[in-house]
């Protein structure tokens, strides 16, 4: 139950947000047990973003997920999700923050995990 929220002041095309939406669904797998079948995507382009004092390229990444990982696997993924951000939206890994919340309440369908 994995939830990936990209927030970028760069513009992003239709085709570059499905290629980043499929690319994050793989590179999800780097933390055990969580797949492209339960995870969620969201990419907020066009924001107003300002890292290091400049609104130059940048990137806010919020991964949250159902449970928790080992640093190693967030270590993994967070080498990842920076790969996949810089190449797809030509930011460089310098200005990417990425960001991880784990919780052991995750509601779906009505109910909760």
């Amino acid at each position: 139950m994995p939830f990936i929220n990209v927030k970028t002041n760069v513009s992003v095309t239709e085709d570059r947000a499905e290629s980043v939406k499929s690319l994050l669904g793989q590179a999800i797998t780097a933390i055990p047990g969580k797949s492209e079948a339960w995870l969620m995507v969201e990419i907020e382009a066009e924001r107003k973003l300002w890292f290091k004092g400049t609104g130059e390229e940048a990137a806010m990444v919020e991964v949250s997920l159902f449970g928790g990982a080992s640093h190693n696997a967030y270590l993994t993924l967070t080498s990842h999700i920076t790969g996949i951000i810089s190449s797809q939206f030509g930011i460089p890994t310098s200005r990417i923050y990425v960001k991880y919340s784990e919780t052991s309440n995750w509601g779906w369908n009505g109910s909760n995990f």
